[in-house]
């Protein structure tokens, strides 16, 4: 859902209001169903493709979210002259534009189904911006987790203002955000393992066992990342040997299988690095970082790790809430 551009406006009235469908068959629903935000936008198309391998045989809930265009638009123009009032114009403006939503809905629909999933549109008419607005159908409808798709690869001040960041800071459940990948990272979601970042917070047990839900039979590599660079994460002190002991794994929360990456850099761009060579050097098919957004005003934030695991991993990445739904 990376290209919404539209205002918030109101869902259209009776008889073209968008409705949630009825909720999917229990039989193609035994592993949890997947909320899908689709826009019809490449970014959109491309994160129903690649979750269709790292998610096989799931059911998915294609969610378009719309809202009428501003006065004045191309819209507002063209159908001026069948109008009566200014109130009958908005009215068929909102008649429009939902039949517009309901066909981009069910081209998702049909893209879902060609990546092997059963799917059923789900068209809503957005108050607020498309990301809250997505994170609201899920904790209502509670998904096993959302998928959609980045803005690609511009800066990180685009991507932080994205509908994929709005998200992830507002979901109650796991998010897989899609980004641009080459064609050698492409293929390594076919079948390539997980690499989970943990720092031996609740959090990150919450991102590992989000992951062994969601992400079986493949291989899983916990990871941990060496420094105390950040005040994320409770480190070993600096200088401690990379191949820790279990006995001191335990005392700092870590599962005893996890590995520990040594970084290059510093800071939360220096953790993202490290785990995005290991993705890479393992052909990974995703990584799946815990978030540590809060809902403090000036913290509505990501966690600056996991922030920077969205713009420098090169991979899909699951970011699981800290706090569970």
């Amino acid at each position: 859902m990376a290209s919404m551009q539209t205002s918030p406006g109101e869902p259209p009235s009776a008889p073209t209001s968008a409705t949630t469908p009825d909720p999917p068959d229990a039989a193609a629903d035994t592993d949890g169903f997947l909320l899908v935000g689709f826009d019809g936008s490449h970014g959109a198309v491309t994160a129903i493709a690649v979750a269709g391998d790292l998610l096989p045989a799931r059911h998915a809930r294609v969610a378009h979210l719309w809202s009428s265009p501003d006065a004045g638009s191309a819209l507002h123009r063209r159908l001026a002259p069948q109008a009566v009032t200014n109130d009958h114009l908005d009215t068929l403006v909102r008649r429009e534009a939902a039949a517009a939503a309901h066909h981009v809905a069910a081209g998702g629909v049909a893209l879902a189904k060609a990546a092997g999933w059963t799917a059923d549109p789900l068209v809503r008419g957005a108050y607020n911006s498309e990301g809250v607005e997505l994170a609201h159908l899920a904790d209502e409808l509670h998904p096993a987790a959302i998928v959609l798709g980045s803005r690609g690869l511009g800066g990180l001040r685009e991507l932080l203002g994205s509908v994929s960041a709005s998200t992830v800071n507002n979901s109650p459940v796991p998010v897989l955000v899609v980004p641009l990948l080459l064609a050698q990272e492409r293929a390594a979601t076919v079948a390539g393992p997980v690499v989970i970042a943990h720092d031996g917070s609740d959090g990150a047990e919450r991102a590992r066992s989000a992951a062994a839900e969601l992400f079986p039979g493949r291989q899983h590599v916990v990871t941990h990342v060496e420094t105390s660079g950040t005040s994320e994460s409770p480190s070993p002190a600096a200088g401690a040997e990379s191949d820790m002991r279990s006995a001191d794994r335990t005392e700092y929360g870590l599962p005893p299988e996890a590995m520990t990456l040594v970084p290059d850099g510093w800071g939360p761009t220096g953790v993202a690095d490290a785990l995005a060579q290991e993705a890479a050097a393992r052909a990974a098919g995703v990584i799946v970082v815990g978030s540590r957004g809060r809902s403090m005003l000036r913290e509505m934030l990501l966690g600056s790790i996991a922030r920077a695991v969205l713009h420098h991993g090169h991979r899909p990445v699951l970011v699981v809430p800290s706090v569970p739904a």
